[in-house]
Formats: structure tokens, sequence, C-alpha cells
């Protein structure tokens, strides 16, 4: 017992070194006039996809990248790379989500102010996501129709500390009975207010629905100028 305190210590100076390095990331990032989204999920929602879609439209008016983390190989990166963006891969070994300081290292060498979008792909965890502040302005968390509804009931924290929630897979719906209204419910019933989109990677269903919101967001980023920019929950002591 007598270690506890000492852990709970080491924990909290960690998250706080973490939070310094995304201030000065996020700083970074409106500095450059970039507008930066991370992506949480559990393993197989299907992030990659969407990700790959997302890349493939968005990358033919604007300039778009992005950095991926998996705990091992680049198959991730080597995909994403067939959208024609430049696409980074930071493999994390046994650690289970990405920190703002893996995302400072895998920046280096890039002119971040040739970018207009950056997306950052976590780990495939609900876990340790959610205490890691990355410097992004938006942070989606996504869940697949083939979870289950009550995924936010099990996973609160990431989806009290995200900022829009897509149901993935709707394609298969159908198929597996899902009951988005009991879905939509969990949600707000962690997140009250919090946005749900519904899409598909495949049939391409929801994807002018985010890309909209996309482009919105990044319109009112660089209208404000100097001016403030979103800045995420994390950042605010959510």
């Amino acid at each position: 017992m007598a270690r506890e305190p000492r852990l709970i210590e080491v924990r909290r100076n960690v998250l706080k070194h973490n939070d310094q390095l995304a201030a000065g990331l996020r700083d970074r990032f409106k500095d450059a006039g970039i507008f930066v989204i991370s992506l949480v999920s559990s393993p197989g929602a299907g992030k990659t996809a969407f990700l790959e879609r997302t890349l493939a439209i968005l990358g033919q008016n604007y300039r778009v990248a992005a950095l991926v983390g998996d705990l091992a190989t680049e198959n991730d990166a080597r995909r994403l790379a067939r959208s024609g963006a430049p696409v980074r891969q930071i493999v994390t070994g046994t650690v289970c989500h990405l920190d703002a300081e893996m995302v400072e290292r895998a920046l280096e060498g890039w002119n971040i102010s040739e970018i207009d979008f950056l997306f950052i792909e976590n780990v495939g965890n609900l876990v340790c996501p959610s205490s890691y502040d990355l410097g992004e302005n938006l942070r989606l968390v996504l869940m697949s129709v083939t979870e289950g509804e009550d995924k936010p009931l099990k996973y609160p924290t990431i989806f009290n500390s995200a900022d829009l929630a897509l149901i993935t897979k709707i394609d298969l719906a159908a198929a597996v009975e899902f009951d988005y209204a009991a879905a939509a419910e969990s949600v707000q019933s962690i997140r009250p207010g919090m946005e749900i989109i519904k899409v598909s990677s495949k049939t391409g269903e929801g994807m002018d629905a985010f890309l909209n919101l996309l482009e919105s967001r990044l319109t009112e980023a660089k209208l404000s100028g100097a001016g403030q920019w979103l800045v995420s929950r994390r950042s605010q002591g959510a």
C-alpha cells in the first residue's frame, strides 16, 4: 500500500509534462494555421478505413497529412499512403497510446505550415488515450455498429473527453440489428449535447456531413486569425 501514493505522483508528473508539451504543440499548430484532428477507437472500429477515405476526399481540395500510431508494424501508414497524402507511422512498442512527445518527434522535418488538416490516428484503445492531450483541435471517438450500443457506458472517460462521436460501419447496421436510438442515448448520457455522425467508409454515407463539419471548423479557425483557436476540453480541465 505504501507504493500507491508514489505511483499516483509519478502519473501526475507524466501527465503534467504531457500537457505542457501539448500546449506547445497547440501554439505551433495555431501559428501554422493547421487544423488538427485526432481519432480514437477500439481495435477494429474502422478508424483506418475511415481515415483513408477522408484523406482521399479532402486531399482533392486541401493539403492533408496524417500520423498513425500502432503497437507494431507500419501497415496502417502504407495503407493510408494510398490516398496520396504524406503519412508517418509512430510505432509505440508496448505503449498503448500516443502522447505529445511522440507527436512532436514525428513532426520533425515537416513544414506544417504547408498543411491544412493534420490527422492523428491513435492506437486502438479506449482507455489510455483519454488522458493524453495531443494538441489537437478536435478529438473524434469512433464506435462501430458491431460493438454494441452501450460502448459509451463502458468507456465513459474517452467519450467525455472527445468532441465528436462517429458511429462507423453503418452499412452493417441492419445485419447486426443495431439500435441507433439506444446508442445515441448512451452517448448523450455521458456527454450531453455531443454531436453524433453516422458514417460508412464503404458506401460513403455520412461522409459529406463529416467533411462539411471539418471545413466549417477550418474556416472558423482561419477567420479568427490571431484570435482564439478551438481548445479541447482537456486543456479546460474537463
